[in-house]
């Protein structure tokens, strides 16, 4: 046997309820009965620790994301690195003033770049990272 009572809550906590129980597919009471014994009964260790595992669980598959991304980016910059000092003979001495100034346009250049990609929501990375699991 249930017995009524009647409480009074704030306009948005009431909205927040509604929401959620119509996300969820339960009746209102059934949340707020849910509620209530979760806030009023100690806190079990084994809920605790399943929340605690979960919640590693989520760092440690952030962390694998993390460092895939990181080796693709060093693998990636080794090999431009290797390409570029293989296919660019050493400049006379009398060539120098003008690579550097050759240089410093195109670097810029390269910072334009990389600020307007950072900017977007596409990455190369993330394209380079599903080509690669694919193969």
């Amino acid at each position: 046997m249930k017995l009524k009572r009647t409480f009074r809550l704030p306009p948005d906590v009431i909205d927040q309820l509604a929401e959620f129980a119509s996300r969820r597919r339960v009746g209102q009471p059934d949340i707020v009965e849910a509620a209530l014994r979760s806030f009023m009964s100690p806190d079990n260790p084994e809920q605790l620790e399943a929340a605690l595992s979960r919640r590693l669980d989520r760092i440690d598959r952030h962390l694998r994301r993390l460092d895939e991304q990181t080796e693709i980016t060093t693998e990636a910059l080794a090999l431009f690195v290797r390409f570029w000092l293989t296919a660019n003979p050493p400049l006379p001495d009398s060539g120098h003033a003008a690579a550097q100034a050759q240089g410093k346009e195109r670097y810029e250049g390269f910072v334009e770049a990389l600020a307007r990609k950072l900017h977007t929501s596409s990455r190369l990375i993330g394209d380079t990272a599903l080509k690669a699991k694919r193969n």
